[in-house]
């Protein structure tokens, strides 16, 4: 029975990856921080499955002792602050988290289990103000964030260990994807819960930031499976993996609203203070490579990936009773 590590399994792609990999019939341990309140919702259905241990990517010596403890054949990961609005206001611990926490796990394993097959989750953000469209594994970075500036740190600190150390580590430049699973803080799950209160009559009005940017958007349960199979590959390499097709916030929205049969325009508010400080106007992949090498290729399609967002965000609305006919007019509220 293989053995993984996951860090970050408590969030929308370690979730997924955790269902994956048990899947496959691995033994799964997952780092998670210790917290006062439950966040393993997303594990509920395998929580007796997995087998949770306190760490955290700021303790070197957690992050060695848990290397020790369970020698995984392949660790992975996702852990960091994910969210790059927020990488503005705390730029400093962005980069503690999701810059030198990756030197600092590859450090762990250096130290305790230089077999382990790694995976780092690198980001098309890091390409930011792209040099060329679309991009692939060798366009240069030119990221726009601190989270963007970070995830670049993880990428090359990933690079360095491989040739410098001979560990089995790979980098995926994860363009956006996204599921049900997806916080609400990020806009593509922002606007389907929207959209379904806004449907059932619990909010009236939508407000987003800049409508024309273009992203490369793909369903998270794909991409998992394409960490797991660089993991697979015989030699360590750094895949682009997105779908390779770009649509517009507006396009999000438009498909969103479609769905439940409303019109965007008469619910939707572009409010300025939403934009970016510097915004990425465009991110599209070329994931040629992982297709080539890894026989990799997304399967479900935008349109299919926002509908199962909706219905998903209609059921969780019906199943906390935020019905039109319990609430007043007065506890209804705009989204922003």
């Amino acid at each position: 029975m293989p053995t993984a590590l996951i860090t970050g399994v408590t969030g929308q792609d370690g979730s997924h990856l955790a269902d994956f990999l048990l899947d496959k019939g691995y033994r799964v341990f997952g780092l998670a921080r210790r917290s006062s309140g439950d966040n393993t919702q997303r594990l509920a259905n395998i929580r007796e499955h997995i087998t949770l241990l306190d760490g955290d990517l700021l303790d070197q010596a957690s992050l060695l002792r848990i290397v020790e403890q369970t020698q995984p054949d392949e660790v992975y990961n996702l852990a960091g602050m994910s969210f790059v609005p927020a990488s503005w206001q705390q730029p400093v611990l962005t980069g503690e988290f999701t810059a030198l926490g990756v030197t600092r796990i590859l450090e762990a394993l250096r130290q305790g289990c230089p077999t382990a097959r790694f995976f780092q989750a690198s980001s098309s953000e890091m390409f930011g103000k792209v040099r060329e469209s679309p991009q692939r594994e060798t366009t240069p970075l030119h990221p726009r964030s601190p989270y963007g500036v970070a995830k670049s740190y993880g990428h090359f600190i990933t690079i360095n260990y491989r040739e410098s150390f001979g560990i089995f580590a790979c980098s995926g430049i994860m363009f956006n994807h996204e599921g049900p699973r997806r916080g609400l803080e990020f806009v593509s799950r922002k606007i389907t819960h929207a959209v379904a209160r806004i449907k059932v009559g619990l909010a009236d009005e939508l407000r987003l930031g800049n409508l024309q940017a273009r992203r490369d958007w793909g369903y998270a349960g794909d991409f998992v499976r394409a960490m797991w199979l660089m993991l697979q590959h015989d030699e360590p390499d750094d895949f682009v993996i997105g779908t390779g097709v770009t649509h517009s916030v507006q396009d999000l929205v438009e498909t969103a609203f479609d769905h439940v049969g409303l019109d965007w325009r008469e619910h939707v508010v572009v409010d300025p203070a939403l934009y970016r400080p510097a915004e990425v106007d465009v991110l599209q992949a070329d994931p040629s490579k992982a297709r080539r090498l890894l026989g990799w290729q997304p399967q479900v399609e935008f349109a299919e990936l926002i509908g199962m967002m909706v219905e998903e965000d209609l059921n969780l609305v019906e199943a906390r009773n935020q019905k039109p006919e319990n609430r007043s007019a007065q506890e209804r509220h705009v989204v922003s």
